[in-house]
């Protein structure tokens, strides 16, 4: 899960939890969800105040899926911590020494790591079969629609710039001029929605999700929180991490989970994905669009 490698049976459960919780102790909970690397390292204490609620409401969140406390808890965030820096000592001692460049150096480790923990935080998260299942879906599917806004616009057109090169239903939304639900007014049970979205969550595509359901299309849902509004009760939701020591959300977890479930719906196609491909760049060649190498 998101900033962490626990089993995400804990995190899933907690999620599963949310709409039992006491008001307090949703925020409790909400707060784990988003931010559970910060488990594994802080007091039951530290927890209640960067969620705003009393420690005995964390104590209660725990209890409430299954732990005598919040030590009991913490347990396997710590131990998750523990084995994941185990994993990878030649990463950390090549950081440090970028680190110790000087200069832009500190800024420089700091961009490659979280690039780097945001990849290995999201796979850790994801299941082979989840992604196959989705995938299935998607290419059975009579329309997909990616839905993106802001900076995740352009992560959803570049998804569907690379489905174009064999599938023709691939749509990236908002269209210009438009608005997402006005794009998905003839959607239906036949269709799929993508729709990425990170904290702060922008509500045209918390809208657009809750008109989909309604009309009974299959939601995919990448965001960066199980708690996310579009993950839950999404068909198939895929929580990524996006920390970055930038203001704004960092896209790179987002842009390689898009592409591998791009590559695992090609893996699913009929036979016929081959000769699309095959076609849509020798096409692209006769045409001139790609430069050949010059001859000596």
């Amino acid at each position: 899960m998101n900033g962490t490698n626990v089993s995400n049976t804990i995190l899933e459960r907690l999620a599963g939890e949310l709409t039992e919780l006491t008001p307090e102790a949703r925020k409790a909970a909400t707060y784990v969800l988003e931010n559970p690397r910060d488990v594994g390292v802080s007091t039951v204490r530290e927890i209640a105040e960067a969620a705003n609620v009393k420690p005995n409401t964390v104590v209660r969140m725990a209890r409430q899926v299954g732990f005598e406390g919040y030590e009991d808890f913490r347990a396997p965030f710590r131990d998750a911590i523990r084995r994941g820096a185990a994993d990878f000592p030649d990463r950390a001692r090549w950081l440090q020494e970028i680190r110790k460049s000087g200069d832009l150096g500190g800024l420089y480790a700091d961009m490659v790591q979280a690039a780097l923990r945001n990849i290995e935080d999201t796979f850790a998260g994801i299941s082979v079969d989840e992604l196959k299942t989705a995938a299935e879906v998607i290419w059975a599917s009579r329309n997909v629609f990616t839905l993106g806004v802001g900076v995740n616009n352009s992560n959803a057109r570049n998804f569907t710039y690379l489905a174009s090169t064999g599938m023709v239903q691939f749509h990236a939304i908002p269209r210009p001029g438009s608005t997402p639900i006005d794009d998905l007014a003839w959607a239906d049970k036949r269709d799929v929605l993508i729709a990425i979205t990170c904290k702060p969550y922008r509500t045209e595509v918390v809208e657009a999700v809750q008109l989909a359901r309604a009309q009974g299309m299959t939601i995919v849902a990448i965001s960066d929180s199980p708690a996310s509004p579009i993950i839950r009760g999404a068909d198939h939701g895929f929580v990524i991490s996006c920390d970055t020591p930038q203001f704004f959300p960092s896209s790179t977890s987002t842009i390689a989970l898009l592409e591998t479930l791009l590559s695992f719906v090609i893996a699913v196609a009929s036979d016929e994905i081959v000769d699309r491909v095959e076609t849509f760049h020798k096409r692209r060649h006769s045409l001139g669009i790609y430069r050949e190498a010059a001859d000596d």
